[in-house]
């Protein structure tokens, strides 16, 4: 796991490292090349050192290589989309940064019921989604705004009005509706997470749990994600691994 949040952290970084001094044309290029040593860990050829180091998980755990290079091409989507028109589409750019990071993550988990992949799926739109409520004002900072273009319409409210930070009433409705539906991406996920798997998920349980409680403070702030970041405390995250690890435990026990 340790080396495929590597891969993911390096992945990303080829984008929003060194934002303001490399031009859009080198990250694409880089982008590009990292695609290409990708597809050489399925050749048995890649030389570089995060690659090294995940090519005996990828072999091991029978990763696919089109989860891998999803990954690479949500990334892109940073170089060429700061704006998304609708909720679909919205979702597309989810799945590539988030579901597919969950679908890996599974592979090296283990799992028995097909449904395990849908529960993957909806978790990474879950967390993905509350990631984008809590990080409004620094993606704004970026010039990029992820909540829908139609969503603002809907309430009323305006890429100006996001820039400007304005918190209003028009803008507490539009997070409340956009926090419905990512509770709703969390209750999908659960409903697809069969009893012969929650043992294997329990890790990814615990960052279900994270974030849900995540999307909880801010909802408890009444969606203001402008003053200050919202985040959960590390002694809270600690008992929420606690809290899971024992759970786990238990059932191993039994």
């Amino acid at each position: 796991m340790h080396r495929i949040y590597d891969f993911c952290r390096y992945t990303d970084d080829l984008v929003d490292e060194g934002e303001a001094t490399i031009s859009e044309e080198e990250k694409r290029a880089r982008l590009n090349e990292w695609r290409e040593e990708v597809k050489a860990c399925y050749t048995g050829a890649p030389s570089h050192p995060i690659l090294l180091a995940l090519q005996g998980a990828i072999n091991l755990f029978e990763i696919p290589q089109e989860y891998l290079l999803t990954l690479v091409d949500g990334v892109e989507m940073d170089l060429t989309k700061n704006r998304y028109t609708t909720f679909e589409e919205l979702q597309q750019y989810c799945y590539a940064v988030a579901s597919v990071v969950g679908l890996i993550s599974i592979q090296v988990f283990g799992y028995k019921e097909e449904e395990t992949r849908e529960y993957a799926i909806n978790l990474g739109y879950a967390l993905q989604l509350t990631n984008i409520l809590r990080d409004v004002p620094v993606d704004a900072a970026k010039g990029r705004i992820y909540l829908p273009q139609a969503d603002l319409r809907q309430f009323s409210y305006t890429d100006e009005d996001v820039f400007h930070k304005r918190y209003d009433r028009r803008f507490v409705e539009l997070m409340k509706f956009e926090a419905s539906r990512a509770k709703g991406f969390y209750s999908t996920a659960h409903s697809f997470l069969r009893k012969e798997d929650q043992a294997r998920m329990f890790p990814a349980e615990i960052m279900d749990a994270v974030y849900f409680r995540l999307l909880n403070k801010i909802e408890q702030a009444e969606y203001n994600v402008f003053d200050r970041r919202i985040t959960v405390s590390t002694p809270h995250k600690l008992a929420i691994a606690l809290k899971f690890w024992m759970n786990h435990h238990f059932i191993h026990a039994k």
